[in-house]
């Protein structure tokens, strides 16, 4: 048997899924494989919006596997939300999210492991580094517009730091995920920011890890009404009262 140096730890990856049918059960098996491959005990959730028959296909496998969990609404409720909802039910000591059309692969999770061992609070997977591997752009509008959005969030948010905010793979340290998703409010997609916000604002380190990533040219962003929404959504965030009370790691009060 294969002896993983993570093997004290239990990950809870969480799968935002919506309307993904076609490919949820591959997405699941290969995480299933990876985990197995280095013997880390893991728990995934499934968290699956919408009414294509997600939630059914992850319940098949979910039925001979104790350690995958299956929620979600017909309804679509925001990924955000998705994600805050499978937070409060993880028992993971590292808690991240990947997205469910495996953009990047889980195997980049060997690039994070070390430094949630070593006690970074949250580790994020960015596309902007130098060492970065983009195996498919996005279409150049859609380049365009996270530019845009880039600058927009830089602006009202400040957040310089973290160049990349929006690449859907993220993992906390489990207490750390509990606490800022126990405050984290926005269902749509910039729950990143508000998540990272919130970290700053503890005082929590963020970790920036260059990643593999592709772009499948299936973006469920709405180019008009969805960045209408998430600018919006960023001065929600900036001008929402979050108290901070007492050292990183301590409680908010709204």
């Amino acid at each position: 048997e294969r002896i993983s140096p993570f093997k004290m730890n239990l990950v809870t990856l969480i799968l935002p899924a919506y309307n993904e049918v076609k490919r949820i059960t591959q997405t699941i098996c290969n995480a299933i494989d990876y985990f197995d491959s280095r013997a880390i005990r893991y728990e995934i959730i499934v968290s699956a919006d919408g009414s294509d028959g997600t939630r059914e296909k992850a319940s098949e496998l979910a039925f001979t596997n104790p350690f995958i969990r299956v929620i979600g609404h017909p309804q679509r409720l925001g990924k955000g939300h998705a994600i805050r909802e499978s937070v409060k039910i993880a028992r993971g000591e590292i808690i991240g999210f990947s997205d469910a059309d495996e953009k990047t692969p889980i195997s980049e999770l060997d690039k994070f492991l070390p430094f949630l061992q070593s006690g970074w609070e949250v580790v994020i997977g960015s596309r902007a580094q130098a060492e970065s591997i983009i195996e498919r752009s996005q279409p150049w509008y859609r380049q365009l517009g996270s530019k845009g959005f880039a600058f927009y969030m830089h602006s009202i948010m400040g957040l310089r730091d973290t160049v990349d905010t929006q690449c859907g793979f993220k993992f906390f340290d489990g207490d750390a995920a509990r606490v800022l998703f126990s405050h984290q409010k926005i269902d749509g997609y910039m729950f990143d920011v508000e998540i990272l916000y919130l970290a700053q604002q503890l005082g929590y380190r963020i970790c920036q890890i260059p990643i593999r990533w592709r772009d499948d040219h299936d973006s469920r962003l709405n180019l008009v009404a969805g960045n209408i929404q998430n600018g919006l959504d960023i001065l929600k965030i900036r001008f929402r009262k979050y108290k901070l009370n007492g050292s990183p790691g301590s409680k908010f009060d709204e």
